[in-house]
């Protein structure tokens, strides 16, 4: 399937958007807490969940379907960057090999049920408020 021009610089525009946002959001959360813990991934991810879960209603609502310019601009672009599950498993497996199994069972625990059910709520909110 071919797709316009438009629709690659959308998901390059939302990428670098995404990325750029994930580097700070992170980072602020990472600096305030301190932690070995990766916070700011555990809160990106859930944050990005819910977006998703959101955004999607929205789009399938307003639009009737998910194959539009938003769609490739705040789906794939904005958040296929935004979430970090790449990084929550590279830092899973630095806790898993500085030992820190229980942190690194809560962490994957965590971030797998917080992203669902954040993602169920973006949806509900979605379903409720459009």
């Amino acid at each position: 399937m071919s797709y316009p021009l438009i629709h690659w610089l959308a998901i390059a525009l939302g990428g670098s958007l995404g990325a750029m946002g994930r580097f700070w959001l992170v980072n602020a959360f990472n600096r305030l807490h301190g932690s070995h813990f990766p916070l700011g991934t555990f809160v990106v991810n859930a944050v990005g969940s819910f977006a998703m879960g959101l955004i999607f209603v929205v789009l399938m609502l307003r639009f009737s379907g998910s194959d539009t310019l938003w769609h490739r601009l705040l789906i794939v672009g904005f958040l296929g960057a935004f979430t970090t599950f790449s990084s929550f498993a590279l830092e899973n497996l630095v806790l898993l090999q500085q030992q820190h199994y229980g942190m690194a069972l809560g962490y994957t625990l965590g971030s797998v049920l917080t992203c669902l059910a954040a993602a169920a709520l973006g949806f509900g909110v979605g379903k409720l408020v459009f």
